[in-house]
């Protein structure tokens, strides 16, 4: 049963919501907001009025998120006084309890994602580390781990390349994920994850460590300005094979582009290689990779505004001790991420997808920096 004390700190975080979201100024701005798409000529410019409506959506999205937070406390204090009266039972106030924490805490998290590219589905790459089938069967389990976490939060996770292991595991997967805010929740995972583990794969039952590379970037749509030059572009055509593969050593589907990027500050030249077997047809196949060139691109530019520039670059370090972000011990039962100390015995969960307290730990710690970049 929650004491008095608990139930004052539950309000008390809810009113601190209501002021520094500022649902006032956001409710009169909504209604601003909507008159202008009652215009007659409103939908004349299609551009713009998508502009608008996303507006309009992302001014909705945190009112209602505000009113479900109210409503759900105002239900938690009614339990808390219909106890006293003994007409619900300690049970029913300890779930409006939780329900109440984890809405709250939902909102508290969404409000750290102040950055415009929060808000933007993402492209999650894996890669596998030296050391064969164990990084292989650990990139693997890394690929699964991420889907899952995109189930639990309703994002929709579509897998564009894939390239298997030799004898098990993955060598390396590229991953869409769509959903409210992927890219704000998911960049905490970039870097390099450290497998320690009793290998199912070595004779000896020795412990082995195994590591694999997580990059993540934001997945830009039409709406975001990025240039890309021709000229500088190349493909390469190649049969679909393995998990993905489509139309399998028939077709030449699966598409490679090329494109040599040139770093408009040092001149320095590096090819960005990208690989698309996602659609049966080489030009849908073709339209994905150049997306997928252009979150590159966009997400380079991004980096080079930040004034930290640690990100995405800095997470190209070689896949071996001392550069891990985070480190799963499967036989002390223990997962740490190195970043912020917040470490968790749930090692079942967590491969389950269950990130939400490594994430929201990266975004307590590093939010504000990242507000100031």
């Amino acid at each position: 049963m929650i004491t008095a004390e608990q139930l004052k700190d539950t309000l008390t975080r809810v009113e601190a919501l209501h002021r520094y979201l500022d649902i006032d100024t956001k409710t009169i701005a909504l209604e601003e907001e909507q008159l202008r798409t009652q215009a007659p000529d409103f939908w004349d410019d299609a551009k713009r009025a998508e502009e608008q409506m996303k507006k309009v959506k992302a001014l909705e999205k945190w009112i209602e998120g505000y009113k479900q937070v109210k409503l759900l406390t105002d239900e938690l204090s009614l339990a808390f006084d219909f106890y006293k009266e003994q007409m619900v039972t300690e049970e029913e106030v300890d779930n409006a309890y939780t329900q109440a924490v984890e809405a709250i805490e939902e909102l508290e998290m969404r409000n750290m994602l102040r950055q415009e590219e929060d808000s933007m589905d993402c492209v999650l790459k894996i890669n596998s580390g030296a050391g064969g089938t164990e990084s292989q069967d650990w990139a693997s389990m890394l690929m699964r781990m991420y889907i899952r976490y995109a189930e639990q939060h309703g994002h929709k996770c579509t897998i564009s390349y894939l390239q298997e292991g030799d004898e098990a595991g993955i060598k390396t997967v590229t991953m869409e994920i769509e959903g409210d805010d992927a890219y704000g929740y998911l960049k905490s995972e970039n870097g390099v994850h450290r497998l320690v583990r009793v290998s199912p794969f070595n004779a000896q039952g020795k412990r082995m460590t195994s590591f694999a590379s997580v990059f993540v970037t934001p997945l830009v749509d039409d709406s975001i300005e990025v240039y890309v030059d021709p000229s500088r572009i190349s493909w390469d055509l190649f049969r679909s094979g393995g998990a993905g593969g489509q139309n399998v050593n028939k077709v030449e589907t699966g598409v490679r582009l090329r494109y040599l990027y040139k770093d408009p500050d040092t001149g320095e030249e590096e090819e960005i290689l990208i690989e698309n077997t996602e659609s049966r047809k080489q030009l849908e196949n073709r339209e994905n990779a150049m997306r997928l060139l252009r979150s590159q691109l966009y997400d380079r530019a991004l980096q080079k505004r930040k004034a930290a520039q640690a990100k995405i670059e800095a997470g190209k370090k070689k896949i071996e001790w001392g550069s891990q972000i985070r480190s799963y011990v499967f036989d002390d039962r223990r997962v740490k991420d190195h970043r912020t100390g917040y470490q968790t015995s749930d090692v079942g969960g967590v491969m389950d997808g269950k990130l939400d307290g490594f994430i929201k730990a990266y975004l307590m710690e590093f939010s504000e920096t990242s507000q100031q970049d």
